[in-house]
């Protein structure tokens, strides 16, 4: 399994006038490498790429593979409502040479589960890379059933999913009737640990945008069946978890980076800076676990 452990789900900096900031978007993958990720997710939608031109796109999964060199996995979003258009995407980051693509299944339209088969499918077919489906029906309006993921798996190139149901029942099911090679991430930091009881294989992480070497211990003392570790450095940045969701993704997260000093809190529309009282929880919950000072 090339994508288990933690993988950053990289937000996208942006410079005041709204442009893409290159610089930024460099610094803040080296620092993912040094602090030890195991993978990252450019271009998810944590990164913001509903509002990226197809130039920014390629651009930032570029940036991202010229600074990972072939030391960490490479797993670029390439999801969206009009199948034609992800199948040509997939293969212009095919071409780039990701090592897999994210892609988050149809949101508004609704599809039923054969739609969503064919949907994959379709991608699927028209690359030979690693595929990993994004489940997240709170968002997208559509869940991918068990039953779907488990003729999807038969896909030889999806290998996996990012299961952020939140349904712990449709997880358990995932992790009992899925292949074993077949692996099962989570979408929520919060509940990695109990996804990984089960037989889960790591996070795609929001939380790991600030704390990436903590949220990479914690998924790696997973892996290696450490869980009293892993409950330990789950008590200590619980907080960050959760308080990176008292707004909608990517707002706080991006708000929480500022702070630190690693980009400029610039978002595109319909995204906006949080609520003053948001930015006091976040910068609390900071200061409280040494990640910056006043």
């Amino acid at each position: 399994m090339r994508f288990q452990g933690c993988g950053t789900a990289l937000v996208t900096p942006f410079r005041p006038d709204l442009s893409l900031d290159e610089e930024s978007v460099r610094a803040l993958v080296r620092r993912q490498i040094e602090a030890g990720i195991h993978f990252l997710v450019p271009c998810g939608t944590t990164g913001e790429n509903p509002t990226l031109e197809p130039e920014e796109h390629h651009r930032v999964v570029e940036i991202t593979l010229q600074e990972a060199k072939g030391k960490v996995p490479v797993l670029a979003g390439c999801g969206g409502y009009h199948t034609g258009e992800v199948v040509a995407l997939a293969r212009e980051l095919e071409a780039l040479g990701v090592d897999g693509i994210l892609s988050v299944t149809p949101y508004y339209n609704k599809p039923t589960q054969e739609g969503l088969y064919q949907h994959f499918l379709a991608i699927a077919n028209a690359v030979k890379i690693p595929i990993i489906v994004y489940n997240v029906p709170g968002r997208t309006g559509v869940n991918v059933e068990p039953a779907s993921m488990r003729r999807l798996a038969e896909i030889d190139n999806i290998v996996g999913v990012k299961e952020a149901s939140g349904n712990i029942a449709q997880m358990a099911q995932l992790c009992a009737t899925l292949p074993p090679d077949f692996a099962v991430l989570s979408g929520d930091d919060a509940i990695a640990l109990a996804l990984a009881g089960l037989g889960g294989r790591g996070v795609i992480s929001v939380a790991s945008n600030v704390i990436p070497a903590e949220m990479t211990a914690l998924a790696q003392a997973c892996l290696d069946g450490r869980f009293e570790d892993a409950r330990a450095l789950q008590r200590k940045w619980l907080p960050v978890m959760e308080v990176n969701f008292i707004e909608s993704n990517p707002i706080p997260v991006k708000w929480a980076m500022a702070r630190m000093g690693l980009l400029a809190p610039v978002y595109r529309l319909p995204m906006l800076p949080p609520a003053q009282a948001s930015r006091e929880r976040i910068e609390k919950t900071l200061s409280e676990l040494g990640l910056f000072s006043k």
